[in-house]
């Protein structure tokens, strides 16, 4: 009888966890994101749910395919035995073990398609240009100046200035309106980033920091930043520019040609801005670290004029009074300028907690506001008010909240909440509402 030794990595796993593993390695692989496939249409079905089932295929492979509802266009061309590019995510159904695509854009051959092959000479030409491999330039710890190339009055531009109004209040920031999708786009985007870069060369306040994005969208709306005029602008561009576009799952070239690519708007400002709290305890810190740097300098630079002044001592009559003199000479220079750099220090340290002390008091109080609001709205919202008013709130055996009438059927246990006590029901009967 023969027998085979096996090494044993794991285990023994789940299955379940096993799937889940091989689940998070495709999802946080690159390769699997947001690919470009061509292949021909077969089992196509459209489910009344609003989701699409079909598989792709060419004399090599197959593989299935799902457009959950409402996640892209789908053109009456597109049918049964159809030539079609997609631009999708692997994923893998836990349930059957069954690796699928996640279709985000479909599109017949030959349309999104041109579209794409140009997008892949582009960044073949910068490739080989160097511009991918470029040292890119440092982005400021603290941006004083920062400038925004997004649509103005955009989804995107309200939530970085949340967030910039949350981790750094008052930070100054100028906002370059412009079309972010569409025929116009890339002009205006390439002429926003000339204008935040001619804002850097103003003597007072200048620009030190571009951010260059939008929201998410269909890869047609996210174009423009796919487009050769914007790709130059940014690496022309004297000041360092972060690439904040689409979604985590988008990759456009103005992505690789940035000095900084974040995944979202929001991420861009979450990466670029800090919060102003712990900044002023990075301060703290290293004004304790400053002053202990100044004490052990001076004690070394005592210990060693203690030193020489004993080997002086020991030496010839004229040597020694010579160096007396020197030794005077040396001390006296030492002392004025210790307390020149000392008072030069503590002027600087006390203007820098003046300035940290107002900015954390204004920021206080408009937190103190924003606070008082949001508890005013917190107590008219509660669920206790709302019982007052005479609803009431229906809950299954296991506490769950019933929302539906889909969550219950005839024989459950169920409890009506009510404002002043509960009510424990048997469900009789099940009034359901069209799908």
């Amino acid at each position: 009888m023969m027998t085979t030794a096996f090494e044993v990595t794991t285990g023994p796993l789940p299955v379940g966890q096993f799937v889940n593993m091989i689940r998070k390695t495709i999802k946080n692989d690159s390769l699997f994101q947001n690919q470009v496939i061509r292949g021909e249409i077969t089992q196509w079905k459209q489910y009344p749910s609003g989701h699409t089932y079909f598989a792709l295929r060419d004399d090599e492979g197959q593989i299935s395919c799902v457009i959950w509802r409402d996640r892209c266009a789908i053109s009456p061309l597109i049918k049964e035995g159809v030539e079609v590019i997609v631009i999708a995510n692997l994923d893998i159904f836990t349930k059957r073990g069954q690796i699928q695509l996640i279709v985000n854009k479909i599109e017949p051959v030959n349309a999104m398609g041109a579209l794409e092959e140009e997008k892949k000479h582009l960044i073949n030409l910068l490739r080989k240009e160097g511009h991918l491999d470029r040292i890119r330039k440092p982005l400021p710890t603290i941006p004083k100046h920062l400038a925004i190339v997004t649509g103005s009055g955009s989804a995107a531009l309200a939530d970085m200035n949340r967030l910039i109004d949350d981790r750094w209040p008052n930070l100054r920031r100028t906002v370059i309106g412009v079309t972010v999708q569409g025929e116009l786009a890339c002009n205006q985007i390439v002429k926003g980033i000339i204008a935040a870069n001619n804002l850097s060369k103003q003597k007072e306040n200048p620009v030190d920091l571009i951010i260059v994005g939008r929201g998410g969208g269909s890869p047609e709306d996210l174009w423009a930043f796919n487009l050769e005029p914007v790709a130059r602008a940014i690496i022309a561009s004297q000041v360092p520019v972060v690439s904040a576009v689409g979604h985590e799952s988008d990759l456009l070239v103005s992505d690789l040609v940035a000095d900084l690519r974040a995944s979202t708007p929001s991420n861009a400002i979450e990466r670029c801005i800090p919060y102003y709290d712990q900044f002023q305890l990075q301060i703290a810190n290293l004004d304790q670290r400053i002053e202990d740097a100044a004490k052990r300098i001076i004690s070394d630079c005592f210990n060693s004029l203690a030193l020489l002044d004993s080997k002086l001592r020991n030496a010839p009559l004229q040597g020694v009074f010579n160096a007396k003199q020197r030794v005077s000479s040396l001390k006296s220079k030492m002392n004025t300028a210790i307390d020149n750099n000392f008072n030069r220090l503590r002027n600087d340290l006390t203007s820098s907690k003046n300035k940290v002390y107002n900015l954390v008091l204004t920021s206080v109080n408009h937190e103190k506001t924003k606070m008082a609001g949001y508890s005013s709205v917190l107590k008219s919202s509660h669920p206790k008010r709302v019982l007052e008013r005479g609803y009431s709130l229906a809950m299954s055996k296991d506490g769950s909240i019933i929302s539906s009438a889909k969550q219950v059927e005839i024989g459950d246990q169920i409890t009506i909440s009510l404002n002043d006590g509960l009510i424990e029901s048997s469900v009789d009967k099940v009034s359901k509402g069209s799908e």
